[in-house]
């Protein structure tokens, strides 16, 4: 019987940015009248819990907005001919609206909450439209927070995405800087004869083993000129 090939692929925020979603690298984003250390640390949430929630009130309706881009279509019809599970960077939901079966989210969900108590990692809570306020409680009595990674925070999914890409025959890097870790390590998880493949309008300057395919361009294109190269 046929088996089906695993392709992983490991997205960043290039991967949105064709649905118009925006990062902290983006000179005209949501983050460009921020400060990171403000709005997406502990230390912050701390500080000015309300202007953290403020900022992610923004972002989420950014996401719900949104709308799935080709490369997300892209990737889920590739589930017709190969076993796909995506490691994602980002904490959008568009790859599951384009159909994705299988995603792994490194830095948490944005349509998610969770508790800002001690038992944060335990339960998390889907937001109905965009708003989280800050009387929306966990059942301890918590008022509940954004279910994402900030930075200096531990990445609970770390171990289960290096699992994913240690089973890949196929890795497709996708619209990452690699600049970002403990994530951007997750390259160096593949099996020795994974097939590599990095799509970035960037690439050329990443700096990734020699093995991997280049291919400088964005995301959905980049998918499309993967695929006509390839014969399985």
């Amino acid at each position: 019987m046929y088996q089906k090939k695993n392709l992983v692929v490991f997205s960043g925020a290039g991967m949105s940015a064709e649905s118009g979603i925006s990062t902290f690298r983006d000179s005209n984003g949501l983050w460009e009248n921020y400060n990171i250390e403000d709005v997406a640390t502990p230390e912050a949430w701390r500080r000015n819990p309300e202007l953290v929630q403020e900022f992610y009130n923004a972002r989420r309706k950014q996401v719900v907005e949104a709308q799935a881009n080709e490369a997300h279509r892209i990737i889920a019809e590739l589930q017709d001919r190969y076993k796909i599970r995506v490691v994602t960077q980002n904490i959008d939901d568009l790859h599951e609206r384009a159909g994705c079966t299988e995603v792994c989210h490194l830095h948490g969900e944005i349509r998610k909450a969770k508790s800002s108590g001690p038992n944060s990692e335990k339960q998390y809570y889907d937001i109905e439209g965009w708003e989280l306020k800050m009387d929306d409680l966990c059942p301890e009595g918590f008022p509940l927070r954004p279910h994402v990674v900030w930075f200096g925070e531990a990445v609970p999914m770390l171990d289960e995405a290096a699992k994913i890409i240690r089973e890949a025959d196929i890795l497709i890097v996708i619209g990452t800087s690699l600049q970002v870790y403990p994530a951007a390590s997750l390259i160096h998880e593949t099996p020795k004869n994974c097939e590599r493949v990095l799509i970035d309008p960037k690439a050329h300057e990443l700096g990734v083993p020699s093995d991997f395919t280049v291919i400088n361009r964005e995301a959905s294109e980049g998918l499309k000129i993967w695929q006509e190269k390839r014969e399985d």
